[in-house]
């Protein structure tokens, strides 16, 4: 199941990213988790170390490497050149499943206490001026784009703060949509927003309520957000400690906070993947982008990489064992 947390910066979503992907792997489900956030923190939440984080090949700056891998031997894409952030799986492609032998995770994740974990990268000194982060969250577009998860199987991405991930069709990949809100004005702004921008496209959105001192702030949260209001995590001694650095074991977590996290599992694996929709939306997405300026950049018409036989799913992973 594909996982997004955002929400305000500031509001802890990096930090639940990371507890609630600790607290998958300490459930021993594989559990794969990306940082997709400008300000690269996810690592470091998760308690790997700088030496620990130096090791890890960040998705955004190999982005030819991994238009190699997944593009595989479909006909329709000629090259990793004509090959977008976009650009739809099809026959051919080489599709990705949570597995050992999965050739992006062999070479860009590095396990993190039980955490496979993949990081987009920070700007470089070429980036500075002349690039937008949206080319390296592309790569995390392109890796869900050719993945095929089931039940039991958890992708955790921390996503950009704030609306910013609606600048491109990465706000559809997921299965479940956390966003971290604060009992305050600011906190509940950024929900109607997503909401806002979310509503055409069956994006369904679930608060979490963060730093949460008492019954006040749950029922302003309540007010705010109505029903979308999933569970509130409470201000937590273990949190403060993760921030400062110091990693306890999970079993000290907070009850009530545990069973929020136990909470947040449970809807997810209530949640339904919907293949047809997934495919649809990802052919929209590249269509919208190809006619705005995907063709014009890469001279070719990208509209003829989308085959209409191919439906992403478990059939066609088993397919794709076929074509690689």
């Amino acid at each position: 199941m594909k996982i997004a947390f955002v929400g305000k910066g500031g509001s802890g979503k990096t930090t639940l990213s990371a507890l609630f992907s600790r607290y998958l792997a300490h459930c021993g489900v594989p559990v794969v988790a990306i940082d997709a956030d400008i300000n690269q923190h996810l690592g470091t939440a998760l308690g790997a170390s700088p030496a620990e984080l130096s090791t890890i090949p960040p998705l955004g700056s190999h982005l030819t490497d991994l238009k190699e891998i997944l593009r595989g031997r479909n006909p329709r894409i000629a090259s990793a050149e004509q090959m977008v952030k976009t650009t739809p799986p099809g026959r051919g492609s080489r599709l990705l499943d949570l597995s050992a032998d999965n050739p992006v995770h062999q070479r860009f994740g590095r396990d993190i206490g039980g955490v496979l974990l993949m990081l987009t990268g920070p700007f470089s000194e070429d980036d500075l001026g002349v690039s937008c982060y949206h080319s390296k969250v592309g790569a995390v577009e392109m890796y869900l784009n050719h993945l095929v998860d089931g039940p039991g199987e958890y992708v955790v991405v921390d996503m950009t703060a704030g609306a910013d991930s609606f600048a491109s069709g990465l706000f559809t990949r997921f299965d479940v949509t956390f966003l971290v809100a604060e009992p305050t004005v600011r906190g509940v702004g950024v929900y109607r927003q997503y909401v806002d921008y979310a509503r055409d496209y069956d994006v369904t959105v679930h608060v979490i309520g963060n730093k949460v001192h008492g019954p006040d702030d749950v029922e302003f949260l309540r007010d705010h957000v109505g029903d979308a209001l999933t569970v509130c995590l409470t201000h937590s001694g273990f949190v403060r400690a993760m921030e400062k650095g110091r990693f306890l074991d999970l079993a000290e977590l907070e009850e009530d906070n545990l069973k929020a996290l136990a909470h947040m599992r449970d809807l997810v694996d209530a949640a339904e993947q919907d293949w047809e929709k997934f495919t649809r939306q990802t052919v929209e997405f590249h269509l919208r982008n190809a006619e705005k300026w995907a063709n014009a950049a890469t001279g070719v018409d990208l509209a003829a990489q989308v085959d209409p036989e191919f439906t992403m799913g478990p059939e066609a992973l088993a397919a794709s064992r076929q074509w690689c």
